[in-house]
């Protein structure tokens, strides 16, 4: 029985740290590429794979029921508002708008790139934008025809126009904040400053 870090059996760290001698999950034989061959794997855990293949997946696109044959292209127009420029461009149905741009190194607005905020919010002039991840924007704003290019597909050639992310925001969220000052409450604040 081989320790998988002796180099000699005499070296073995269970002799060294005094554990019993008994069965070892470690087989003695060398498999073909020098390395111990045995039924304890030096790889990470079944759960540890699986927790690092779900975090990789968020930075994807979510995967689409495979197609026959080639996947369908469509046009997208976007008129930049915040500098004048119109880019046009080509993305795959199963792409990301924003992340296409990048790689064709059109630069739009974007910040969380997870569609939960505004900053990359469009309004859609004509066509269609498939965005079901696309939280930071409410129902009732994409039935009006905003989108978020960051989790946005499209669904046939599209135009689009950006926004501001404040007026979108203020869309969003303005009836809350316009009816008047919010009155203060000493009672919270003092146990705000309890807690400090």
């Amino acid at each position: 029985m081989a320790c998988p870090a002796a180099t000699t059996p005499s070296h073995c760290c269970r002799a060294r740290i005094g554990a019993p001698r008994g069965p070892s999950l470690w087989r003695s034989d060398r498999s073909a590429g020098g390395v111990l061959a045995g039924s304890a794997s030096l790889r990470p855990s079944r759960a540890a794979r699986n927790t690092r293949a779900r975090a990789s997946e968020l930075q994807q696109a979510p995967p689409r029921p495979p197609a026959s044959g080639p996947v369908p292209t469509h046009k997208v127009t976007v008129h930049d508002r915040q500098t004048g420029v119109v880019h046009e461009f080509v993305v795959p149905e199963d792409q990301y708008i924003l992340h296409t741009a990048e790689a064709q190194d059109i630069r739009l607005p974007f910040a969380c790139r997870h569609g939960c905020c505004t900053s990359c919010a469009v309004r859609i002039k004509s066509g269609q934008i498939r965005q079901p991840e696309a939280l930071g924007i409410s129902a009732e704003l994409k039935d009006k025809g905003y989108a978020l290019l960051c989790v946005g597909f499209p669904s046939g050639d599209v135009e689009v126009e950006t926004q501001d992310e404040d007026e979108v925001y203020w869309l969003q969220f303005g009836r809350y904040f316009a009816r008047g000052p919010v009155e203060r409450d000493d009672y919270a604040l003092e146990l705000a400053m309890g807690d400090e």
